[in-house]
């Protein structure tokens, strides 16, 4: 029998000397900003009955959870939240307290993440809850805290996107939808899946409806984005503009605060939109490629728990904030000067002085990963006929990572999964990777253009000879891509057994293995060939450009830009 003692689980790892300082440094100068706001420290179990998390509006999803059950059989779960745990306290420990009740917390949340994806299953989190107080000025505190939190742990470049969630649900209240269209819009506009988003519009009849939420995932940016969303918006529906109102109240008094560019809008923020009752808001830095920081809103929560109370807060990915700490300090090394009040390498007592309130500057270096083959082809060609200098693309020999001369890009080439791989762990700004690997292996990114390159489509294929709804029994498929198979026959109801195949997959049906295939077709001339035929096709495939989640937030400009460049000579 093998034996797993000497490993930790996947999503799970061992904290070393400068990895512990530098979280116990992290979490230190969180808890001093807490404190001095006169915030109170709880902890809630690692362990809750199951049934803490599974209300009616499914805040988290139970195959997210670890479950496990006690000497009675109940299930319980391992805290994958703080916030409803702390709901829970609250409305049965804390009833009847003074109100507002202000509350911080630090411990660990876990969550399953996809296999091998160098997710964290267990998170350190912090963050803070002000509960019973659903005035503006509460609102304000949050995020004056919030952005107070990043200066302190993060300075050098840091950025807050506000949001309301309630824009969203309005529209989708307005519309004449099914349940799973419903949930296939909430999907492309939280991926700022454009051209996704407006194919699934088309069919819908109420045009202003469609026409505001195709605009939705576009709506980002600075004081421009709330112009033409105010414009959007006018005339249309009475309940929209006192909801842009009350955050362009909220960015104006931030703004207000001296806290410059480093505040944003973007009303595509549509996560979690049945946690969050109205105002919603992440926090990004520089040296991660997801956000490090999550709050909002959550007046509906505590009826879960038989109470009526507003409450809004947030938490901090204290791991996220600990890695950019210590690679920060580690670049550091050798740099002949002192560092800053804040900058990493002081004790926590002594950085207490939050980063200067000056606008921060875009990062320069824009870098793309490519993938290799036809498709970096076509794209390279695409990037001359833009006008980029693409000589040493062209002329690489061996090399991988490659500038473009005269801008501030460059390309990194690698292999298609490998591609959203970089994009989604923010090595890389963008990617340009087909579609079918996207749909292949998912994954946390913005999908903002479809090239119209590489284009084919996904088929399911079987012997011509043979009849391939007949007969009763469940229908073997062969291909190598299991997860688009398995959601395609899925939706049609179908019963089927997946195997994957990694080389030629047209072989499956000839040797007797399978009674069809899923897979990539062009012309279909390998199909005929083998004596196969195109039952049906399932989804059309084509190259698309995806960015970073924090990219897209720092580097707003340089991919604007890119994404422009690329859109102009796409039919070309």
């Amino acid at each position: 029998m093998i034996r797993n003692d000497k490993i930790t689980p996947e999503g799970t790892g061992d904290l070393l000397f400068l990895e512990c300082e530098a979280q116990n440094a992290v979490i230190g100068l969180l808890r001093e900003g807490f404190e001095k706001r006169g915030y109170r420290e709880v902890r809630t179990p690692g362990l809750e009955f199951y049934d803490v998390f599974s209300s009616k509006a499914a805040y988290y999803r139970p195959e997210s959870m670890y479950k496990l059950t006690d000497d009675r059989g109940r299930l319980m779960a391992v805290r994958p939240d703080s916030t409803i745990p702390i709901a829970r306290m609250t409305a049965t420990k804390l009833k009847g307290s003074a109100l507002p009740i202000r509350i911080y917390y630090a411990q660990q949340v876990f969550r399953r993440q996809p296999e091998l994806r160098g997710k964290r299953a267990e998170i350190m989190q912090m963050g803070i809850e002000l509960i019973g107080d659903a005035a503006f000025e509460s609102d304000v505190e949050i995020l004056t805290a919030a952005a107070e939190s990043l200066a302190a742990c993060s300075p050098a470049l840091f950025r807050i996107e506000l949001g309301h969630v309630g824009v969203f649900n309005r529209l989708m209240s307005l519309l004449e939808a099914g349940p799973e269209e419903k949930e296939r819009i909430h999907g492309h506009i939280a991926a700022k899946n454009y051209a996704a988003l407006s194919d699934v519009l088309e069919g819908t009849p109420q045009t202003d409806v469609a026409e505001m939420l195709r605009a939705l995932p576009r709506l980002f940016g600075g004081a421009e984005a709330l112009e033409e969303a105010r414009a959007l918006f006018r005339g249309r529906d009475p309940v929209l503009p006192e909801m842009l109102a009350y955050l362009e109240r909220i960015y104006g008094v931030l703004r207000g605060l001296d806290l410059g560019d480093r505040i944003m809008i973007d009303l595509g923020l549509v996560n979690q939109a049945e946690y969050y009752s109205s105002l919603a808001f992440k926090g990004y830095t520089d040296f991660s490629g997801d956000a490090v920081l999550f709050g909002g809103r959550y007046d509906g929560l505590f009826k879960d728990f038989g109470e009526d109370l507003p409450a809004t807060g947030f938490a901090v990915h204290v791991d996220a904030l600990a890695d950019g700490r210590l690679k920060r300090s580690l670049a550091a090394c050798g740099a002949p000067r002192e560092p800053g009040p804040g900058e990493p390498g002081l004790p926590p007592s002594e950085s207490k002085a939050p980063a200067p309130a000056v606008a921060p500057q875009e990062t320069a270096r824009l870098r793309i990963a490519l993938t290799k083959g036809r498709l970096e082809d076509a794209v390279v060609a695409m990037l001359a006929r833009a006008g980029c200098d693409v000589g040493l693309l062209r002329d690489k020999g061996r090399r991988l990572l490659l500038p473009i001369p005269g801008t501030n890009m460059e390309v990194v080439l690698a292999k298609a999964a490998d591609v959203i791989t970089y994009v989604e762990h923010g090595v890389c700004d963008v990617g340009v990777v087909g579609k079918d690997t996207i749909a292949e292996r998912g994954g946390v990114y913005y999908e903002i253009l479809d090239l119209g390159v590489g284009k084919c489509r996904f088929a399911l294929a079987a012997r011509a000879d043979a009849d391939f709804y007949g007969g009763f029994g469940a229908k073997r498929i062969a291909t190598k891509y299991p997860n688009v198979a398995s959601s395609w026959f899925e939706s049609k109801g179908m019963d089927v057994e997946i195997i994957r195949i990694e080389g030629s997959v047209e072989l499956a049906p000839l040797l007797g293995l399978a009674d069809g295939i899923v897979d990539i077709v062009e012309t279909g001339g390998t199909l005929r060939e083998n004596g196969l035929t195109v039952i049906e096709d399932i989804r059309p495939v084509s190259a698309r450009m995806i960015v970073n989640v924090a990219s897209m937030k720092l580097k707003k400009k340089e991919i604007d830009a890119l994404a422009a460049n690329l859109q102009e000579v796409r039919g070309e």
